[in-house]
């Protein structure tokens, strides 16, 4: 499928930017699929007013994948029946985007199977490739291009990533069916990389870009990039987030985006940065910057878990849980920014996304 296949409404809103939350994957006490609080988060991001949701990512458990577990196709079509059922209630688009990971043969297959449960594009993992060339990788993408429409994704290195460099993004951009980068290297030398990558590429506006730098959401929100090319300057922003950290008090977050939009970026600026400053605080709590982020999926958990979404924390590696201190953490910015959560937006609606 060819972008150019999209449905309007789907690309205009990609491109207006939106909040994108990475869907956890929700399991009971014995570590089973827990199909009924997962379509309760589904319906949660949905009625918050999420634009998209992205499914099968690394807040959903790479491990999903295993034989042993076998989730990913279970997972994306509980997914995409919820999004059938959403876009049928209200008629509102709803951007469906599924992760793939692995070197070409397992992400062809992946992208295969989001194709056929009705995905719009796939958010592709580089991890497989940490040693490989740029022109190893690329080709790779282009082999994946040819399938579905393409979101690249700069992951940063502390959780699997690898470094690329601007000409691999100009290159990336370059391949006719990326319709979108999720920019998350936590660094802003490499966020400008990107960028500059993109409008170089003579693509810079059929390609959106999306924040995944959790350290600094706001900050890349507000940002108005002006690259020079030859003799012109382009102009670019990133216009949405597709964020793990979305993935809780997504309310607002959607209300937030809505209204710096509104205000045509131009609020009072210094309120702004201390909000910045703010959310980046709640995030290293709930990511567990101080851990290297090996908290960062059983931080997410428990404020879902607080607010009566999910059960409990549980993961599918049963050695994966909250850091030392991380609760404390998460218990803190709890408390210092209760502005910040929607746990009256969740209270009011439970029982209805539980039914």
């Amino acid at each position: 499928m060819h972008y150019t296949e999209l449905p309007g409404d789907i690309l205009s809103s990609l491109h207006r930017g939106v909040v994108i939350p990475a869907l956890p994957l929700a399991l009971d006490k014995n570590r089973n699929h827990d199909i009924r609080r997962q379509r309760a988060l589904m319906r949660y991001y949905l009625d918050a007013g999420a634009g998209g949701v992205a499914v099968a990512v690394h807040t959903t458990q790479f491990a999903i994948r295993q034989p042993q577990y076998n989730l990913y196709e279970p997972v994306l079509e509980l997914a995409s029946d919820e999004f059938d059922r959403f876009s049928r209630d209200t008629g509102k688009p709803v951007i469906r985007i599924a992760g793939v990971v692995g070197k070409t043969e397992q992400a062809a297959r992946e992208a295969e199977i989001a194709l056929k449960s009705g995905y719009h594009a796939v958010l592709l993992s580089l991890a497989a490739f940490s040693d490989a060339s740029n022109r190893e990788v690329l080709k790779h993408c282009e082999a994946i291009a040819g399938i579905i429409p393409l979101i690249g994704f700069y992951l940063q290195p502390a959780v699997g990533g690898r470094k690329l460099d601007v000409d691999f993004w100009r290159d990336f951009a370059g391949i006719r069916n990326v319709i979108a980068i999720k920019i998350a290297p936590f660094n802003r030398y490499q966020t400008l990389d990107v960028v500059r990558g993109v409008a170089e590429s003579g693509r810079h506006d059929e390609i959106a870009l999306y924040t995944g730098n959790d350290d600094n959401i706001l900050v890349d929100l507000l940002t108005e990039y002006q690259i020079t090319v030859g003799d012109k300057v382009i102009s670019k922003r990133i216009t949405g987030g597709l964020l793990g950290h979305w993935a809780v008090w997504t309310r607002s977050a959607v209300k937030l985006l809505e209204t710096i939009q509104k205000s045509g970026y131009r609020g009072d600026m210094q309120e702004l940065l201390s909000l910045n400053v703010k959310i980046t605080d709640c995030n290293a709590a709930f990511f567990d910057s101080a851990n290297n982020f090996a908290g960062c999926i059983t931080g997410i958990h428990e404020v879902l878990r607080r607010q009566g979404i999910l059960e409990g924390l549980w993961t599918l590696d049963e050695n994966e849980v909250l850091s030392p201190g991380q609760m404390a953490e998460i218990d803190r910015v709890y408390t210092q920014y209760p502005e910040l959560n929607d746990d009256v937006f969740v209270s009011e609606n439970l029982s209805k996304w539980l039914s």
